[in-house]
């Protein structure tokens, strides 16, 4: 039997048979996962609570206690050094007197030696003179003291009325020169007693 003809398209050869078959892509890797957080471990033991903080006075008592513990006793000293205790804190505390003493003492001596413009001045000087009074005596019963009325007449500064006012004064009058009804003239005093500020001066007129 005759062989089967081939035909051209059968047994046409691939220009590059050798050439290697064309690589398959290769996959994209796949991004990585991120890794899972550990689970807390549930037997895991709970924390410890914090202890209370010590309230202030209790901490002031312990330190007290804690100074009085450290400091000697009555029992650990004798007598003769209990004393001796004593008069060094008494010597200390009179060294300590002298000292402020002293400093007193040389601050009023610059005072007093400086000079009497460089001092401050404590109260300003007043001019003028003692106010002087005449009156009428309405009283004389009382040891050595009068009682003077002093009649003031004045015009009114708006109503331009006479306005007549009276006051009472009590004098000392020394000799008991003055008597009921005369005119007088008084002038001003230091305190003399609880009322007396003024002092008589003159008998003017006498009372008839």
């Amino acid at each position: 039997m005759a062989d089967e003809e081939t035909t051209p398209e059968e047994t046409q050869v691939p220009e590059d048979a050798s050439a290697p078959e064309a690589a398959e892509p290769e996959p994209a890797p796949e991004a990585a996962a991120p890794e899972a957080e550990p689970a807390p471990e549930a037997d895991a033991a709970p924390a410890a609570p914090a202890e209370p903080a010590e309230p202030p006075k209790q901490r002031r008592q312990r330190a007290r206690a804690t100074r009085a513990a450290a400091r000697p006793t009555r029992a650990d000293r004798t007598p003769a050094e209990r004393q001796a205790e004593r008069d060094a804190e008494r010597r200390r505390k009179a060294g300590v007197r002298r000292a402020r003493r002293a400093t007193v003492r040389q601050r009023a001596r610059s005072r007093d030696t400086a000079a009497p413009e460089a001092l401050p001045s404590l109260r300003p000087e007043r001019t003028g003179q003692q106010k002087t009074r005449q009156g009428i005596v309405v009283s004389d019963r009382a040891a050595k003291t009068i009682t003077v009325r002093i009649d003031v007449t004045r015009r009114h500064p708006r109503y331009e009325k006479v306005v007549r006012t009276s006051a009472t004064l009590h004098a000392h009058d020394e000799r008991d020169e003055a008597h009921v009804g005369d005119t007088v003239v008084i002038r001003e005093s230091r305190p003399l007693s609880r009322s007396k500020r003024w002092r008589l001066i003159e008998v003017l007129e006498r009372a008839k």
